[in-house]
């Protein structure tokens, strides 16, 4: 008797490959961030929550932009081909999604931060908040 993982095959090696090398051009995780900011970021961190949650505690180094409010006026600071990573509260939440989607479509180039918030918890990474 098959059980709900095997029930439908894994697919072909090569389709995997091919799937699972994709992802990494759509989303990075929390310990490359930090890595990356540890040394000077090379890209554009957005925690795209509202300003409140973002007081409260967001990322050090991260530029509070909600999702709502990314339109092309509000990243001319930035040449078009900056990297922009998009972060939220966590897995539970769509707002990376929804951020890089108009960020997108501002044909800007983009990923998201998997975990967001919650996965830079568990990692033990600490949080800045408006008064720090």
């Amino acid at each position: 008797m098959k059980s709900g993982v095997t029930e439908i095959p894994a697919a072909p090696s090569a389709i995997a490959r091919e799937h699972f090398a994709a992802e990494f051009t759509f989303e990075t995780d929390c310990w490359d961030v930090h890595d990356a900011l540890s040394k000077g970021a090379d890209f554009v961190l957005l925690d795209v929550r509202s300003p409140t949650l973002y007081a409260k505690g967001h990322v050090p180094g991260a530029i509070n932009l909600p999702h709502g409010k990314i339109i092309r006026s509000k990243l001319t600071e930035w040449p078009e081909e900056t990297l922009f990573v998009t972060y939220c509260a966590g897995p539970h939440c769509n707002g990376a999604a929804r951020g890089a989607l108009r960020l997108a479509d501002l044909g800007r180039p983009v990923k998201i931060m998997a975990g967001g918030l919650t996965g830079w918890i568990d990692e033990g990474f600490e949080l800045a908040t408006e008064e720090t």
